[in-house]
């Protein structure tokens, strides 16, 4: 079974597609570490975030370890400035499509997988058996952030993160390539108002639901 998680930065689309990884044991990749480890790696040699072939040429020679980055702490990954970079460079075309392969290998494992990320149902994997695409209102996905940061031992106001959020949405939606959108067959699920538990049950029933159905009659020759 094929999952395709997207959704915008904060949704709770990452959490989600872990749960349901863990429950139907799956292996799962969050999309997103792609686009950081690359903007990781500018930033570490110094190299302008507008440089778009750096860019890519970093993509092109990004190595999968299962689920992590070869050579990266996915820990140094997830703070608040390699994410705005990341948000930069995963808007460059040429990153994208440097990314592409990469990330259809993954999806093409024996038994299935689970990706998340912005284009995973619209681009990465149209063939998913299941879509999913998370939201929530920018105040709560403002809301987990700042908790998430704070978790981690990053003090940052509020207003920021909202600031923050408001312009990766910008950049995500209104990009010219992959941009972020609800494929036509996607289940949307809105956490803005529910609990992981109660989002994760919605999800895991879509997906039984799935693994359960009887499967299609051949078409006649």
């Amino acid at each position: 079974m094929l999952i395709a998680i997207d959704g915008p930065a904060a949704s709770g689309k990452g959490t989600l597609a872990r749960r349901l990884a863990s429950h139907f044991s799956l292996p799962y990749l969050d999309t997103g570490i792609l686009y950081r480890a690359v903007a990781h790696h500018l930033i570490e040699d110094h190299i302008s975030l507008e440089d778009v072939q750096a860019a890519q040429k970093v993509a092109e020679n990004l190595c999968l370890d299962g689920p992590t980055v070869r050579g990266e702490d996915p820990a140094l990954l997830r703070g608040r400035t390699i994410g705005e970079a990341a948000s930069i460079v995963a808007s460059y075309p040429e990153v994208r499509a440097a990314l592409l392969s990469k990330q259809r290998l993954f999806s093409s494992r024996p038994g299935g997988a689970i990706l998340d990320g912005r284009d995973i149902g619209t681009v990465i994997c149209p063939y998913a058996d299941l879509k999913l695409f998370i939201t929530a209102s920018l105040e709560e996905r403002a809301r987990r952030r700042t908790l998430e940061l704070l978790a981690r031992g990053e003090s940052i106001p509020f207003d920021a993160i909202l600031a923050d959020l408001q312009r990766r949405d910008t950049r995500d939606f209104s990009r010219k390539t992959a941009p972020l959108q609800c494929a036509p067959d996607a289940f949307i699920i809105d956490t803005s108002l529910l609990s992981e538990e109660a989002a994760f049950a919605y999800a895991r029933e879509h997906a039984e639901t799935l693994l359960h159905a009887p499967a299609s009659e051949p078409l006649p020759s």
